[in-house]
């Protein structure tokens, strides 16, 4: 049998996974021969000193009785050692081991290995660890209740996620901690892939804690699931689909995106190290001693909106205090990256951010380089993005007139100096603090965890699903794409239980929050208007 063939019985009868089969004989073996060496020189020892006791005439303990005790006392010491780096190696939570991944197989490796995630985290009990001493997890995984809310009455049933195909890219099931995808339509570039690869390593990261779920994800930017085809009294309940954002006429379900594991296509690295090279390209320069500027470089071919952007860029008869660049990938592909290296890009005191054909995945480089972010109105949000705040994170920018709300922030930050700072400083502490990739993790365990707990069937694998594993996907791959996945794989379990999932907001908190963005927004709307009052006078 597979099973019987990757694991091995303990005393008890439960099964040991195989990296265990791995590491406890190594420890086994190495203490085993230190107790083997040490009995024999106490052995040795002993006969030695009792020829020399012999001898002795005054002698308040025998010195071999001593030796006795010291030896007794050290092969203790040894075996408790033992015990200890197993007992330890077992504990969940402490991190004592890796699970390398294992492409020595060859073709074989396109088979799953058995046992993949280790078993001493239990499939039948997904919740986690007591989590007394963990941190809160930052206030936007609140927004988890309200994506999920929906459903909350009626449940989900296997028929609402069949219907959800119609759109689908690919159908994921987790059954006992085990990922299984049917693929529907392969989706654009390696959005797909390093989508199914990240949850891979969630698995790596959490084994087992990962509730059994069936999900389908779309991977195109529009969001389709329309919240007005599901409302009223005769409405039914809508399809659940995961997609990377939504918007507020909208009800699909937002996902952590690709590009948190690379985006080969445009040589962006997985974000643990873009988002370190990003804090150290924020070093190289003092806010105030940067270009005092907007900045923006990117496609504009992907959008109106981005086309009208490009107006206001400097010229001969105006300067909107704004540098705008057209990016060409091709172009940039072929000079090897040399002008799009993003830590290179935090040189100026103002980046805007605005949305592509739907919600752009730039935004969380923009915000995170002490620059004040300059957002044009979206129409989209991704999964962290409700969490920010104007005039606390970001400066609000109105899509209708940007030029002229453009000329204003710069001139309003530039006149405000330490405002404007503390408004940039902001934004790039909270992607380095509640946007890091332990906290990407945990919203992914925490959403489909509370997901699942919403299911009203078992799921099973579908007929046409395959396996999948992290070897399955990383080991056949080539170039880019095969470093990338290297560099973002989870080395093993982690020694920390999730972050402390926060309730849900109570209606009046979320419409304070709705308010207090709203508010903000119109006080940099009055501004701007005084300030181009007093410049027509």
């Amino acid at each position: 049998m597979r099973e019987q063939g990757q694991s091995m019985l303990n005393g008890s009868g439960v099964h040991r996974p195989s990296w265990e089969k791995i590491w406890l004989p190594k420890v086994l073996a190495k203490n085993t021969i230190g107790i083997f060496l040490l009995i024999l020189l106490c052995i040795g020892a002993f006969f030695s000193t009792r020829v020399l006791d012999s001898s002795v005439i005054v002698s308040t303990r025998p010195p071999s009785s001593a030796l006795l005790i010291v030896c007794s006392l050290s092969i203790n010491s040894l075996k408790k050692s033992t015990f200890s780096a197993i007992t330890s190696h077992n504990q969940p939570g402490n991190k004592q081991v890796e699970i390398p991944l294992n492409c020595s197989l060859g073709d074989a490796t396109l088979t799953c290995p058995a046992n993949y995630y280790p078993s001493r985290y239990s499939a039948r009990n997904p919740d986690p660890p007591s989590a007394a001493t963990q941190p809160t997890c930052p206030d936007f995984f609140r927004w988890i209740h309200e994506d999920l809310s929906p459903w909350k009455e009626t449940g989900i049933t296997e028929a609402m996620v069949n219907m959800a195909n119609r759109t689908a890219n690919f159908r994921l099931v987790i059954v006992n901690g085990t990922a299984f995808v049917e693929t529907y339509e392969k989706a654009f570039q390696t959005r797909d892939t390093y989508t199914l690869w990240g949850i891979l390593q969630l698995l790596r990261r959490y084994p087992g804690q990962v509730p059994d779920l069936d999900l389908m994800f779309d991977c195109v930017d529009w969001p389709v699931i329309n919240k007005d085809s599901h409302s009223g009294a005769n409405a039914t309940a809508p399809p659940p689909l995961f997609r990377y954002c939504a918007n507020d006429t909208t009800l699909d379900i937002v996902f952590p995106d690709w590009s948190f594991w690379g985006w080969p296509e445009i040589n962006i690295k997985p974000w643990e190290a873009l988002s370190k090279d990003l804090k150290e390209g924020n070093e190289r320069s003092r806010w105030v001693d940067r270009e005092p500027y907007a900045y923006w470089k990117g496609n504009p071919q992907v959008a109106e909106k981005r086309m009208d952007l490009l107006k206001c860029n400097i010229s001969d008869q105006q300067d909107w205090n704004a540098r705008i660049y057209a990016q060409d990938w091709g172009r940039e592909q072929q000079q090897g990256y040399k002008k799009s290296d993003l830590a290179s890009q935090c040189i100026h005191r103002y980046k805007i951010y605005i949305e592509g054909s739907a919600w752009s995945v730039s935004e969380k480089y923009i915000l995170a380089c002490d620059s004040v972010t300059l957002l044009v109105t979206p129409q989209y949000y991704d999964f962290f993005t409700r969490g920010l705040m104007p005039l606390q994170h970001y400066w609000p920018i109105r899509e209708d007139n940007k030029c002229r709300a453009i000329k204003h922030a710069v001139d309003w930050g530039n006149s405000k100096i330490e405002k404007a700072q503390a408004i940039g400083k902001a934004a790039s502490n909270f992607v380095q603090d509640e946007l890091k990739m332990d906290f990407v993790y945990d919203y992914m365990f925490h959403l489909l965890r509370e997901y699942a707990k919403l299911l009203k069937y078992k799921p099973s694998v579908p007929p046409k699903a395959t396996e999948l594993c992290s070897e399955s996907m990383a080991c056949p791959a080539q170039g880019q794409e095969k470093k990338f996945m290297m560099d973002s794989t989870v080395r093993g379990p982690s020694s920390e239980t999730p972050c402390v999932m926060p309730p849900p907001y109570d209606p009046a908190t979320l419409h304070s929050i709705i308010d207090r963005k709203r508010n903000s927004i119109k006080q940099v709307e009055t501004w701007e208007r005084h300030y181009w009052d007093q410049r027509n006078l």
